[in-house]
């Protein structure tokens, strides 16, 4: 047995109550150009250590979720390999170096079907994981996840995964605008600049929640562990 509808977990600005029938665990973007040391995100400079606190997270609760017979939804940010869904001005964008459609340490840079562009193996989705091709920030953008949702009855999601101000908050916005719940866990989401990670949680429970909820992995972990049986009397038929 598992945690049954109507179970409070520990959550601001109140606690959420999860729905685990109706409830989807949504891991957003958590790629090795993202995470990897030497992928695109490293190659811009950026620290990816702060990322990289997530991944254990992250890892303990897709366990646990899994072992609860939960569904989960896995995203990736890329592009078709023409580029035709790539917009210019995304193209241009930082000014970088090196941008998305380059050659990269992983193969070209966040296109599908590349190296990088694929989910770490930590997280590596399951067979039967649905996995959703995203081209922009949000996972809801052309793309069939909520089609995916609605078909499983889902109205909840849990949502972890990177970066917190950017994809993450991009997608529980989304997700807000088409009447989900969304439990948002702080330390299975990350970002390269601690102040960002700050803000991006702050907005999402600010003004009563106008988002959603944050909370953490290990309260919602206790949530959905089997509950354990009573053992039989010893001697017992």
């Amino acid at each position: 047995m598992t945690a049954s509808a109507g179970t409070s977990i520990t959550a601001e600005p109140y606690p959420f109550v999860l729905d685990p029938a109706h409830c989807a665990l949504v891991i957003i973007d958590m790629q090795r150009d993202f995470l990897e040391p030497g992928g695109f995100a490293s190659a811009l400079g950026n620290d990816v250590a702060m990322l990289r606190r997530t991944v254990e997270p992250n890892r303990k609760l897709l366990a646990a979720w899994r072992a609860a017979g939960l569904l989960a939804i896995h995203t990736r940010e890329g592009h078709r390999p023409d580029l035709a869904d790539l917009p210019p001005a995304k193209k241009v964008r930082g000014h970088g170096a090196i941008t998305i459609g380059d050659e990269g340490p992983m193969g070209r840079i966040l296109v599908r079907g590349e190296a990088g562009h694929d989910i770490i193996p930590e997280l590596y989705p399951a067979p039967g994981e649905p996995v959703i091709d995203k081209p922009g920030k949000g996972a809801f953008f052309a793309t069939d996840l909520h089609a995916i949702l609605q078909n499983r009855g889902i109205t909840q999601l849990v949502v972890t995964g990177v970066t917190t101000e950017v994809c993450v908050n991009t997608t529980v916005r989304e997700a807000n605008d088409r009447g989900y719940d969304c439990l948002v866990l702080e330390d299975c989401v990350g970002s390269y600049f601690q102040a960002f990670q700050d803000a991006g949680l702050a907005m999402i429970r600010a003004q009563g929640g106008i988002f959603g909820w944050v909370g953490t992995s290990s309260d919602l972990i206790a949530a959905i562990a089997p509950i354990e049986q009573t053992p039989a009397l010893k001697g017992a038929a």
